[in-house]
């Protein structure tokens, strides 16, 4: 990953694999996984095998508040590319995040966000950002509202292979112009 971005408080940047302590601490958390459709992280080798397949990724990158020793507290990234389950139009990408239970309610997953927008539109060009979350997670529906994500359905039926579950998944979306509109109203 060539990006490490910033923001007021926060550096976002790509995972290493010195990473894997500060992961499984909060990625253990059974606050944090399963309403994102993940299981908690049983022990530091998973949490390094999840930085070295998963968080490998371009445009995944690990959530570092400034002044907190760079160890992440979450993470944070853009799907380019969808699945067959989950298939993306060209020049869209899938927003997904998490941090860790002690971060929550002081706004970092917001500043987050906004920055991997901003990323997005002006540096990667894409037309459309989609952001879905499950039934009852209120944190990430207020995140994505507060970012200028707009409702567009919800897939009754979303399956999540790795907790065995079909939830309710409710999907926004924030277009490029939506963006600048956006960008231009809060100057």
């Amino acid at each position: 990953m060539g990006f490490v971005l910033e923001t007021e408080r926060l550096i976002l940047r790509g995972w290493r694999d010195e990473d894997a302590p500060s992961l499984f601490k909060y990625a253990s958390d059974e606050r944090i996984g399963p309403v994102a459709g993940w299981l908690p992280h049983k022990d530091i080798n998973y949490s390094r095998a999840v930085i070295r397949t998963i968080f490998a990724k371009d445009e995944v990158y690990a959530i570092c508040i400034k002044g907190g020793g760079g160890n992440p507290v979450g993470s944070i990234g853009l799907t380019l590319k969808g699945s067959p389950e989950r298939p993306l139009e060209e020049a869209s990408a899938e927003l997904g995040y998490w941090i860790g239970y002690p971060f929550w309610n002081h706004g970092y997953v917001t500043e987050a966000v906004k920055e991997l927008m901003r990323h997005g539109f002006e540096d990667l060009g894409l037309e459309t950002i989609v952001c879905g979350y499950f039934d009852g997670n209120d944190r990430s529906k207020r995140v994505q509202e507060k970012c200028g994500f707009t409702y567009r359905y919800t897939n009754e039926n979303s399956n999540i292979p790795m907790l065995s579950e079909v939830r309710v998944e409710h999907m926004g979306m924030i277009t490029r112009d939506e963006y600048y509109s956006i960008r231009l109203i809060q100057g």
